[in-house]
C-alpha cells in the first residue's frame, strides 16, 4: 500500500460503532466488536469506557494504550463502502 491513511476525525454511532475520516475523504462507519478480544482489549468492552477513544497517531486510541492500525481500519472502511455500494441495484433513468 502506498498510500498511508490516516484517522482525522472519529464520532462515536452508538454501541462500539465509530464512524472514521480519513485523510483522503474517505469515511465509513466500523463496527470494533471484531476486535475486543485479549487483554489490552478487555477494558473496552464496557460501553462507557469504549467511548473514551480518542485520535493518536493517525488512528483510533484509548487510554490504556489499545489502538487498532490505520491500515486495518482503513481496509474494513472500503471493503464495507464497497460491498455497500454492490448491494444497491443500479438507477435506471425512466424515459
Amino acid at each position: 500500500m502506498s498510500f498511508l491513511p490516516s484517522v482525522v476525525r472519529a464520532e462515536h454511532r452508538g454501541g462500539f460503532t465509530i464512524h472514521l475520516t480519513f485523510n483522503d475523504g474517505t469515511e465509513g462507519t466500523i463496527d470494533f466488536r471484531q476486535w475486543l478480544e485479549g487483554p489490552i482489549f478487555e477494558p473496552l468492552k464496557e460501553s462507557a469506557y469504549f467511548r473514551r477513544f480518542f485520535i493518536d497517531g493517525g488512528t483510533v486510541s484509548w487510554p490504556n494504550g489499545a489502538d487498532i492500525a490505520p491500515e486495518t481500519l482503513y481496509e474494513v472502511a472500503t471493503r464495507e463502502r464497497r460491498s455497500n455500494t454492490t448491494l444497491q441495484p443500479p438507477i435506471r433513468a425512466r424515459g
